[in-house]
């Protein structure tokens, strides 16, 4: 079952955050990575800032949690994890999935360049990466991060922004294409 989370699950949703950070240890940069991934005070931080948090609920207990945030003209998926005793198992994909029917704006998701099973599973949902130049503009403009995790990260954007951007930009915003001769 899937639910918005409230205040009285905010231990758990730490808890999986931690849990599945996991994963992220010895892969991100040495530099980005904290014990416990994500303090306490950071996440209600987050939370403060406007992350609604959904959770995946068996048998009453939470399993995987996915923040929405609505940012200007945009929604971002924020702190995407499942535990890791739960993962594989299509967790991600059902929270994904119920939090793109939640709105009708764009989506982003940013994530660590080096995650590369992160960016296959949010690339197999029907998100892709922007340019580099691109993301860097993104990651500003919309998200409060240091300059390092800009540096050593990714955006995925949906079907929804590349055609707003392709219609109100023109091609210009995406990396260059090979040249075609004909």
């Amino acid at each position: 079952m899937i639910r918005r989370c409230d205040d009285r699950d905010f231990e758990m949703i730490w808890a999986i955050i931690d849990d599945g950070a996991q994963a992220y240890k010895g892969i991100i940069p040495s530099d980005r990575w904290t014990e416990p991934y994500m303090s306490a005070e950071k996440l209600q931080h987050e939370i403060d800032d406007g992350v609604v948090f959904w959770g995946y609920e068996e048998t009453g207990t939470l399993v995987g949690v996915m923040g929405l945030q609505q940012v200007q003209d945009v929604t971002l998926i924020r702190h995407a994890y499942v535990r890791t005793s739960s993962q594989k198992r299509g967790i991600g994909a059902h929270l994904l999935s119920h939090l793109r029917e939640l709105t009708n704006d764009p989506m982003l998701i940013g994530t660590w360049a080096d995650a590369v099973w992160a960016i296959r599973f949010y690339e197999r949902h029907g998100f892709e990466r922007v340019g580099s130049q691109e993301k860097n503009r993104l990651l500003k403009k919309y998200w409060t991060i240091p300059e390092r995790q800009i540096e050593t990260s990714v955006v995925l954007a949906d079907p929804k922004w590349r055609e707003g951007q392709f219609t109100s930009l023109g091609p210009a915003v995406s990396e260059p294409s090979p040249a075609v001769v004909g």
